[in-house]
């Protein structure tokens, strides 16, 4: 049977550590994923409002298939630059691809980010000419260079976000096969839709829910859903710009094209845990990466892809509700 892994976060997959900055005063926050090695990398975008950067360079039939490090952040598109922050310290330390490589040339590390929209919550965003977004992609870089377990919560990225009425958070889950591979989520839950089935305590991820992970809490037995309620979703009290990032990751070899696929199988853990989810005013990117250190397992590479994009889907809602169960109200 397949069961988290020793963190039950992305951090259980080798050579990869994850990393937050806030700042308080203007309540908003970045999280980096950092890979030790570069690793295989795809994106899948079904938000209508994403703010990114570099997702062309994971385009098909691209130069580079890998990435050194994805940032995920608040502050909508000022957020982007704190992705310049994490770029000029893996320079730094001579990370980063180069076509012809040479001393006298620095390397172009490849940092893909996305930005959720925390612009309107009470911090304070008189920052003038400096917003804090390059300082926090920086103070997260480092951090994630000291990895431990993922701190889950109002931390990074999600310090400012809003899950629907509830406080958004970072959330973060894995799983690893009997075959030992491992499949993991981080997610940023800044999101439109619910994570709570309506008019209960109960996550809408609970069927993926492991060893009460956030709660244990199912809905009644004879609980029955109205079609148009919503719960607590952002619509009730009125609605504003909202977006869920994440990554997905599997220590598998993946090609490009493989890895892409298991993005967009992982994607749907969203659809699994937040209702509604992909509005026109939602902004949701999800990451895949691959870090290469084991083999598909089985002989039908199709068939075992499958296996780990649905596990990826599982742990991404898992995400969600780890997140927003350990954020306080």
């Amino acid at each position: 049977m397949a069961r988290p892994g020793p963190n039950n976060d992305l951090t259980d997959i080798a050579g990869l550590k994850v990393g937050h900055a806030e700042n308080a005063d203007v309540r908003t926050g970045t999280t980096v994923v950092l890979a030790e090695s570069p690793a295989v990398a795809a994106v899948d975008v079904r938000g209508g409002g994403a703010c990114t950067r570099e997702t062309d360079v994971m385009n098909p039939g691209g130069l580079v298939e890998e990435v050194d490090a994805i940032v995920l952040s608040g502050g909508s598109v000022y957020g982007l630059a704190a992705a310049d922050g994490v770029c000029a310290a893996l320079g730094a330390d001579g990370r980063g691809y180069g076509l012809f490589p040479s001393p006298d040339v620095p390397n172009s590390p490849i940092v893909p980010a996305a930005c959720l929209y925390d612009l309107a919550n009470d911090g304070n965003k008189a920052w003038g000419t400096e917003p804090p977004y390059r300082q926090l992609g920086l103070d997260a870089y480092e951090a994630a260079k000291q990895s431990g377990p993922v701190a889950l919560g109002r931390v990074g990225a999600g310090l400012g976000a809003m899950a629907g009425t509830l406080p958004g958070a970072v959330g973060s889950a894995s799983v690893v096969t009997p075959e030992g591979i491992t499949v993991a989520a981080l997610v940023a839950v800044n999101c439109f839709g619910s994570v709570r089935m309506p008019n209960t305590e109960a996550y809408w991820a609970h069927p993926y829910e492991i060893d009460a992970e956030f709660g244990g809490v199912r809905p009644p037995a004879d609980y029955a859903l109205s079609p148009e309620d919503w719960g607590l979703a952002k619509l009730n009290p009125g609605a504003r710009t909202q977006t869920t990032l994440a990554v997905v990751a599997t220590d598998a070899t993946l090609t490009g094209d493989e890895a892409r696929r298991f993005c967009v199988m992982g994607q749907d853990g969203l659809a699994r845990s937040i209702r509604p989810v992909h509005a026109p005013f939602d902004g949701d990117v999800v990451f895949a990466l691959a870090t290469g250190a084991q083999s598909l397992p089985g002989d039908i590479r199709p068939f075992a892809l499958t296996r780990l994009g649905n596990l990826a889907a599982d742990c991404l809602a898992r995400a969600v509700a780890r997140g927003v169960h350990a954020a306080p109200l």
